[in-house]
């Protein structure tokens, strides 16, 4: 099984996770939103696959291109 990255787009705090450990998600589907700068941004799955692990909670400052979930496809 391949590992995918799913990265925040932008510098922010991780506002919302929408998705849970052993979910299956296809491409385009959101996993967690971050706020920043009172907007709500999506991190968005680019590949489908199985969330394999959160490397934030909610409440944590995220930075842009972190890495904040990994995916199984």
């Amino acid at each position: 099984m391949a590992e995918c990255e799913a990265k925040s787009e932008v510098t922010g705090s991780v506002w919302k996770i929408v998705t849970a450990v052993g979910q299956h998600v296809e491409a385009g589907d959101t996993i967690m939103i971050i706020e920043s700068m009172k907007m709500e941004i999506p991190v968005i799955a680019e590949e489908g696959g199985t969330i394999k692990a959160f490397l934030v909670k909610e409440e944590t400052p995220v930075s842009e291109g972190q890495v904040v979930a990994v995916l199984e496809s």
